[in-house]
């Protein structure tokens, strides 16, 4: 009979971290999503039994509104947004892939070993792609308020 040693634990644990942390997630979302669904409910039940009263709907308290944002918490969803969140992500993931490539490229491990670092950096090109894509041209819909065109 066989039994886990060491190794085998520390794999385990390993695995199981990002697991639990997409589980956590997941249910962190669906959590909140469930909270303001319930908090709406209320809100409008509430409501409903005070004209039932028959108090006058100009002096109730408006009805909260359920706030499907980007889950953050933190400002309203705009394109603008969106496209500083690809612009920040692209540098971040271009630059890792370049350091990963020149770390593995000095440490000379294998000899071709360093090409792993172009996966990251070519997704970071294609998030700095899409950046530029998907950024604010002005108008009455996604004006920022300045030129409004894509960074240089």
């Amino acid at each position: 009979m066989r039994f886990l040693d060491i190794g085998d634990i520390i794999g385990l644990v390993a695995l199981a971290i990002p697991i639990i942390a997409i589980i956590g997630g997941i249910t962190a979302g669906i959590v909140r999503t469930l909270g303001q669904q319930r908090l709406a409910e209320l809100a409008h039940k509430e409501r409903i039994a005070a004209l039932e009263r028959g108090v006058d709907p100009s002096k109730l308290a408006p009805v909260p509104a359920l706030e499907y944002s980007h889950g953050f918490g933190v400002g309203p969803y705009t394109p603008l947004r969106r496209a500083h969140g690809l612009l920040i992500g692209g540098l971040v993931t271009f630059i890792s892939g370049i350091m990963i490539g020149l770390f593995l490229y000095f440490m000379e491990t294998e000899k071709n070993a360093w090409a792993v670092g172009l996966i990251p950096a070519g997704i970071g090109i294609a998030l700095l792609l899409s950046a530029g894509l998907v950024w604010p041209r002005g108008g009455a819909n996604g004006g920022t308020g300045s030129s409004g065109s894509a960074p240089r």
